[in-house]
């Protein structure tokens, strides 16, 4: 079943960034769509494939919507994008990821293991990226290897 999350929140009930917001940590503010919104990193850490090897996935090659990613990895099954749904979240896009990067490296979170974590763009029908928590970096792998997943919130500010 489907968590019901948090979906906005005032300009003015944002905490600094590192500390408790729905559910999980404020990573930072940033835009997606023509609209303000905060990024939230939630504890849980999920385990899996991407989706399958060889299967393009359409609605999945956003490199800043994760939110539209993860919706159309899970409408073609994959298990990590419907269990991040689950939460009321998400799989971080190539943006997203970024973002998350640098707050771990600014101090502002630091429950990023230094691993390598699922993005949700997808490259082509093969690969997808995926990010070193480490030292930054994006880089493509096959989708049917099995990594780490951060799910993540994206709150409208109002």
């Amino acid at each position: 079943m489907t968590q019901h999350a948090q979906q906005s929140v005032a300009a003015a009930d944002l905490p600094e960034r590192g500390q408790p917001l729905a559910g999980g940590t404020f990573v930072t503010r940033y835009w997606l769509n023509g609209e303000e919104r905060a990024l939230v990193l939630l504890d849980n850490e999920l385990i899996g494939t991407w989706g399958k090897y060889g299967e393009d996935v359409a609605g999945a090659k956003s490199l800043s919507d994760g939110a539209a990613n993860t919706r159309a990895m899970a409408e073609a099954g994959s298990e990590i994008a419907i269990k991040a749904l689950e939460l009321g979240a998400h799989i971080p896009s190539c943006l997203e990821g970024s973002l998350m990067m640098a707050a771990k490296a600014d101090g502002v979170i630091q429950s990023l293991k230094e691993d390598w974590y699922w993005l949700s763009s997808q490259r082509s029908a093969n690969i997808a990226f995926f990010m070193y928590f480490g030292g930054g970096g994006q880089y493509l792998n096959a989708k049917h290897h099995e990594l780490r997943v951060r799910p993540v919130r994206s709150l409208l500010i109002r």
